[in-house]
């Protein structure tokens, strides 16, 4: 992702919204204009109409553009989710849909691998801004979007209670302004580091809201990004307060999910040590190997056709201890980290960039540490400064570690687990006990 192509522009514009939204095909929604029951598009049955590439569509008089981007293997008897992913203030639908230097991994904020490796779940659409920005000038964009929806309705087989909007910067005050204006046909929003920039015409019903943040945004001030927040947790019933933040400097994050919320209309909010990016990586930095693409793809999938959550959502932050997890080292920000990805017995540990591949996801099982299908292992009687490894799992005392207060210890020999750096490849070694940041560990 490139860092130049993600400054926006601080000229917000004032909307009158364009209010209807005749002709758009709303089979799932309640007499008060909520989704709810699954309904599939006029376009189900059909050889579809359109095609995956770049279209063009007159609104409102403008020749507006947009890429569309159709599952492989398109069945015209499936409904499918819709995606719509917007831009940022100078950026582009191609920029979207390519996923711009980070290529097929980062294409729709990382959304559509996820998409992908879920049987082809999705429809992507990235509408173009005019002047590369969502000023929706006299509602211009949401009828640009009002528009595309009845186009797609028409052409395309669609879950009518499966459609979604996302966008950073500018593109999320876009699709904050679809959440103010267009509650009863989208089914929710994620908003990165957005703002009041599009306008919010209405803005009483409830959706499902997720917005993301950094705390050391110097473009849009964090404290705007609350204020998109806590309209839906009022519109949505849910219980008030002031979820928990990162400090500066932390490498982490923070994921709350608001209790008390209207069933099927949770509010989740998700800031980060960082600044003005949609894809923060802990360890610093941002780039496809974030966790916010996790966390937004989690958040839209909770919804199957047909309703929302079937439980009220409660108050959460990033799991203390979760069943799958990373070891993040203290000083370094760096993940505990099988070299080269290999499973070979004997491959040894390093410290890398955090990311979810399996080379760096482990699960605990009694005091074994198990990750890619190995247990992490120190040679029998290893001295202090001994490389740790993976071997197959063979119940040794060797294979067996106390994780506790941060530290993770052999039983075997009481060596504690320890990085010898703090930049990529730093070996990882078990050695005398010290206290040291590079003897820390947090799961993750």
């Amino acid at each position: 992702m490139s860092r130049s192509r993600i400054a926006i522009g601080m000229a917000a514009a004032s909307a009158v919204v364009f209010l209807g939204a005749a002709g758009i095909a709303l089979g799932g929604t309640t007499p008060d204009g909520h989704v709810s029951a699954m309904a599939g598009t006029a376009g189900c049955g059909k050889a579809p109409a359109l095609t995956s590439g770049q279209h063009t569509i007159n609104s409102g008089g403008q020749n507006r553009s947009y890429i569309l981007r159709l599952p492989a293997n398109y069945d015209n008897n499936r409904q499918y989710r819709l995606y719509f992913g917007f831009h940022w203030n100078g950026g582009t639908a191609n920029d979207v849909d390519s996923g711009g230097t980070d290529g097929y991994n980062w294409s729709y904020y990382g959304l559509r691998k996820l998409a992908d490796a879920e049987n082809n779940s999705t429809i992507f659409v990235a509408p173009q801004g005019n002047g590369n920005g969502w000023a929706n000038s006299g509602g211009q964009d949401l009828r640009l979007v009002d528009d595309l929806v009845k186009l797609f309705d028409n052409g395309l087989c669609i879950d009518t209670a499966q459609r979604y909007a996302s966008g950073f910067s500018y593109g999320g005050g876009m699709s904050y302004a679809i959440a103010c204006a267009r509650a009863g046909v989208f089914r929710a929003v994620v908003a990165y580091s957005g703002a009041q920039l599009s306008g919010c015409d209405g803005g009483n019903q409830p959706i499902a809201y997720m917005g993301v943040h950094g705390v050391s945004d110097n473009v849009l001030n964090i404290s705007q990004g609350r204020g998109l927040r806590d309209r839906f947790v009022r519109n949505n019933g849910c219980t008030a307060q002031n979820a928990p933040e990162p400090r500066a400097g932390s490498h982490t994050h923070i994921v709350t999910n608001y209790s008390g919320c209207r069933e099927g209309y949770p509010v989740v909010w998700a800031a980060f040590d960082g600044g003005h990016t949609p894809g923060p990586i802990d360890s610093g930095g941002d780039g496809w190997r974030t966790w916010t693409s996790g966390e937004a793809w989690k958040f839209i999938t909770q919804f199957s056709g047909g309703g929302g959550p079937t439980t009220t959502t409660t108050t959460t932050t990033t799991p203390p201890d979760p069943t799958t997890f990373r070891l993040r080292g203290e000083a370094s920000g760096r993940c505990l980290d099988v070299n080269g990805a290999s499973t070979a017995n004997g491959s040894q540990m390093i410290t890398w960039d955090c990311h979810s591949n399996a080379n760096q996801q482990f699960t605990q099982t009694g005091q074994t540490l198990q990750v890619t299908g190995k247990c992490l292992d120190a040679p029998p009687n290893a001295a202090s400064g001994t490389r740790v490894q993976i071997w197959d799992c063979n119940g040794g005392a060797n294979q067996n570690w106390n994780v506790t207060g941060g530290t993770v210890t052999s039983v075997q020999t009481g060596l504690c687990l320890t990085s010898g750096g703090t930049g990529n490849g730093a070996a990882v070694t078990v050695a005398t006990c010290q206290g040291g940041t590079n003897q820390r560990w947090a799961k993750a």
